[in-house]
């Protein structure tokens, strides 16, 4: 009898394996490898080591097979290894494609599915190391490999037999950083991870699990191409570091709220197979793993390893374990020895050894391996049945709730109580609950106004459609599948040209298109009435087409056109750059924001580039304020044509030189502010200078305190976290992120001289005054988020929009049970004829994230301060979640000032948040051009 994929039957799974027995010395362990057990203390191997012990055990077992699966950013080889029985190495393609065809759920019927499922082996990913501190997760990929190739118990074999296991260190080159660091040291004790001198991946550190929906990077390009393009996991795994104080780990179940887009079968199938971890930990006596309302995890956020899977039907699984090679101890937390439902064995507090960790490790992965064998043509028939689900919704009327409409439909039924009205809302009956509303209120939640829709249509005509293009390769490196019109057509009385894209929400991935096409509507998550809310874990709103600035229609009915399946990546055709044939040069839009590749080009190799200054005529067409013109020589014109076909630019020709006047635009001398241990802010804007191509170099403190900066630079870019709060006397700023250690705990004397001219704060004391005579002197300094600050320091008269006059006349910073806006997407007024917003619309959807909002004073003006964005309305959230919103309201977001000779270009929202907002980029583009551009008359 096929049983039923249901949370209670957990009590059935096999408790323990049996004594593992070795293959008489065929298969190299660990201590024979590497000179010592993994999970020794003071002992951690690095990715080489690693990549030679795999290819070891691949060339002594055939349970194992490795792949490379991607490049690093550092140009490391990523590989995985797969561990099934002899038979299923064998048969390797024939599953692949199961899982495949099952994951993608086209063409089959139910019972072909079933047919699969029961032919099929369940694939589950385990990976280790994205953290590379968190050095838990890479260090038991070893423990693991070894158990499963020499190990000849019966539920080993029965694991190797129903499951094929994807074994991966996702972040090799902070796995080679972390382990280096720590073993530089020849005295054990004196080994430790702190004071790694910069990010633990090339770009962004932490950073690296909030890519995945995106895919900037290439390890999380390789990753994704693994999970929804050749694999098609069922279960995935990611390890993490570290455990709630008072316990060892914290496993799933997640608290609320999770996502309304994914199907219903995904918590379900979390809450099964965190069932069989937790009953395994207690079963081995492994005390002290928590859940639910242990720590902050939720299912709501896409964007991680583990929750870009919720979107594609899969079963995410992320545990927080404490464990470090050093030894530490459990302490004492008084609540957490008192057993509940989420923690049902608390643990004594203890000194605790890193082999404890792994061996918690490896009781997780094979509690996942055990009920995916057991239940393994449920999980591969369940994941077919979400992705026919998809296809059936987006095939049809269909409705996602989200707490908007269901607050619509209280508030309608509130008026109605209010009215006595035979409507009127009973009790929740006999043990109390929620009101009981008439049926007809049902109607509310399925307004047609309200429906999911059908598909999306991206024109092809749309100002910056090269960005558009680079949203649909994002959406296609997740696995969904894009069309491109190959004529013109109409859907819905629009027409619409041919190459525009069309992404159609009948498919498996649906929930996937619908977030990040859709608002995302976070509930209000406050404990209490009147108390301050539940922070979420990461962001409440991030909907990427927003971010990115794509123009896109709904389409609500079903609709059909002449669309062909796009290939690979979408690729844009050619642009055109046509000889000026005695003209006076080239034409180029502004808002397109791979002109910037351009311009910087054109810049580096001697051509005269100009911004106008004010809208003209020319070709007998208007162009705006801020068009790009270059000027007619000999050399331009294979450049531009070189441009127009890499890129897909347009050049137009202008037949006469646009009159009045222009900024004439030179290569910037550019510095970005980073730290000893690095910056995550500062290595996204270092990833997005490099993707546009301008030249930069890398400043820390004890540069800037040294002066003479206008002898060096241009401009100075601060993210957030690098200048201080006004008021204190020095330290980071305190909204920065990623740090990995505090710096006064360095033993300066461990640190290789090669990066000592890193360690430093930006300060008041030194640098403040360094960066005011930079400014005074003319030079250009972009402060974002938190750095804001500076202009405190500037003495401007610009002050904090969010706050409440007291009764005593002093005003104090709103407090969170009244404002409260975490990562969040805004929509704020632009005034596009300042040069900084050039090339940009009336209004732009900005990432916030309790970002700063400024009031200007009343001789601001008169100062040579002006706006450049606002929030213009008491409503301007266009996806997440905003308390008391309306204090918004005319708030400034971002500045234009002038210090002395200078510019200081204040932006407070996140404007190049995790290298996704392509809406704001040009605010960073305009701003590193326009401080130092020189005006001329054209003519």
């Amino acid at each position: 009898m096929k049983r039923p994929f249901s949370l209670f039957i957990f009590m059935a799974l096999a408790i323990l394996p049996g004594a593992p027995t070795s293959a008489q010395g065929v298969i190299t362990s660990p201590k024979e490898q590497l000179g010592f057990n993994i999970g020794d203390d003071y002992q951690l191997a690095n990715y080489s080591q690693l990549v030679d012990y795999w290819k070891k055990l691949s060339r002594e077992s055939d349970r194992i097979s490795i792949v490379d699966i991607g490049k690093t950013a550092e140009g490391r080889a990523m590989l995985m290894a797969i561990i099934t029985s002899p038979a299923n190495h064998k048969n390797l393609a024939q599953l692949k494609d199961i899982s495949s065809r099952l994951a993608l759920a086209e063409g089959l019927t139910d019972e072909q599915a079933h047919a699969l499922a029961r032919q099929g082996k369940a694939v589950v990913w385990i990976d280790g190391g994205l953290h590379a501190t968190e050095v838990l997760g890479a260090q038991q990929l070893f423990e693991m490999a070894y158990q499963m190739v020499s190990m000849n118990d019966p539920e080993t074999l029965r694991l190797l037999n129903d499951v094929i296991l994807l074994l991966a260190p996702v972040n090799p080159d902070g796995m080679d950083l972390v382990s280096n660091w720590y073993m530089r040291e020849v005295e054990p004790a004196k080994r430790s991870m702190a004071g790694l001198p910069r990010l633990y991946q090339k770009y962004i550190g932490h950073d690296n699990n909030r890519d995945y929906y995106v895919s900037n990077m290439p390890e999380t390009e390789a990753v994704n191409r693994v999970f929804y393009h050749e694999w098609f996991p069922q279960i995935v795994y990611n390890h993490h570091q570290t455990g709630p104080a008072g316990t060892v780990l914290f496993a799933p179940p997640f608290r609320d709220p999770f996502n309304y887009y994914f199907d219903p079968l995904v918590p379900m199938g979390i809450d099964l197979v965190s069932a069989a971890m937790h009953n395994r930990f207690i079963a081995e006596g492994k005390r002290g793993a928590t859940m639910r309302s242990g720590s902050l995890y939720s299912t709501w956020w896409n964007g991680g390893l583990r929750t870009t899977v919720y979107f594609h039907n899969m079963i995410g699984i992320l545990t927080e374990a404490i464990g470090n090679p050093t030894p530490a101890n459990i302490p004492l937390v008084l609540q957490n020895q008192l057993a509940h439902q989420d923690l049902p064995a608390p643990i004594a507090p203890q000194l605790w050894h890193f082999r404890q960790s792994i061996d918690y490790a490896i009781t997780a992965n094979r509690a996942i391996m055990d009920v995916a064998s057991k239940y393994r043509e449920d999980f591969l028939f369940n994941i077919y049945r979400m992705g026919k689900n998809s296809i059936e919704r987006g095939s049809r009327d269909s409705w996602t709730i989200h707490p908007k409409i269901i607050a619509a439909a209280q508030e309608a039924a509130a008026k109605e109580r209010t009215a006595g009205s035979e409507g009127a809302s009973a009790g929740g009956g006999r043990f109390g609950g929620p009101a009981i509303t008439p049926s007809k209120y049902y109607d509310m939640l399925r307004l047609p106004a309200n429906r999911d829709p059908r598909g999306y249509i991206l024109p092809s005509d749309q100002p910056d459609f090269l960005t558009a293009t680079k949203f649909v390769n994002a959406l296609i490196k997740v696995g969904i599948t894009i069309h491109k019109a190959t004529q013109p057509f109409q859907v819905a009385g629009r027409s619409y040209p041919a190459g525009s894209y069309v992404v159609k929400c009948a498919q498996a991935f649906r929930p996937h298109i619908l977030d990040m096409f859709e608002p995302q509507d976070h509930p209000d998550d406050i404990p209490y009435p009147g108390g301050p809310p539940r922070p979420p874990y990461d962001n409440a709103g991030y909907t990427l087409a927003f971010q990115m600035g794509v123009i896109f229609d709904r389409i609500l009915e079903g609709f059909e056109g002449p669309f062909e399946r796009i290939s690979g990546f979408a690729k844009v055709q050619a642009g055109r750059a046509q000889d000026a044939a005695g003209g006076a040069g080239y034409l180029l839009s502004h808002q397109v924001n791979d002109g910037f590749v351009a311009v910087n080009r054109l810049l580096a190799s001697g051509e005269e580039v100009y911004w106008v200054k004010q809208p003209f005529r020319s070709n007998g067409k208007d162009y705006p304020a801020g068009t790009v013109f270059v000027a007619a020589k000999p050399s331009a014109l294979p450049k531009l044509q070189k441009l127009a076909s890499e890129i897909g630019l347009n050049f137009e020709t202008a037949a006469s030189t646009p009159s009045g006047e222009a900024f004439r635009l030179r290569r910037m001398r550019i510095g970005l502010w980073d730290r000893y241990g690095g910056s995550i802010p500062s290595g996204w804007v270092r990833w997005l200078l490099e993707q546009y191509e301008f030249p930069f170099e890398v400043v820390y403190p004890p540069t800037l305190d040294a002066g003479n900066l206008a002898g060096k630079y241009d401009v100075l870019i601060f993210v957030t976290g690098a200048i201080p709060p006004a008021g204190r006397a020095g330290g980071r700023g305190a909204a920065e992120e990623g740090g990995t250690f505090r710096e006064q705990e360095l033993d300066i004397a461990t640190i290789p001289m090669e990066y000592r001219n890193r360690l430093g704060s930006v300060t008041a004391t030194k640098t403040v005054p360094q960066l005011r005579r930079f400014l005074e002197e003319g030079g250009t300094v972009l402060a974002i988020g938190s750095s804001t600050s500076l202009a405190e320091f500037a003495s401007l008269p610009i002050a904090n929009a969010l706050v409440e006059r007291q009764p005593d006349g002093t005003e104090r910073r709103l407090p969170r049970d009244k404002f409260y806006v975490p990562g969040s997407v805004l929509r704020a007024r632009v005034d596009p004829t300042d040069p900084l917003a050039f090339g940009m619309d009336d209004y732009a959807d900005v990432f916030f994230d309790n970002s700063p909002v400024f009031r200007l004073g009343p001789d601001a003006s008169l100062k040579g301060i002006r706006p450049v964005a606002w929030y213009d309305s008491k409503k301007p959230l266009r996806s997440g979640w905003a308390l008391g919103e309306g204090y918004l309201d005319q708030g400034v977001a971002v500045i234009d000032a002038s210090v002395g000779k200078g510019k200081l270009f204040l932006f407070g929202p996140e404007i190049t948040f995790r290298g996704q907002p392509h809406g704001t980029f040009k605010f960073m583009f305009n701003g590193i051009f326009y401080g130092h551009a020189e005006t001329v008359t054209l003519r």
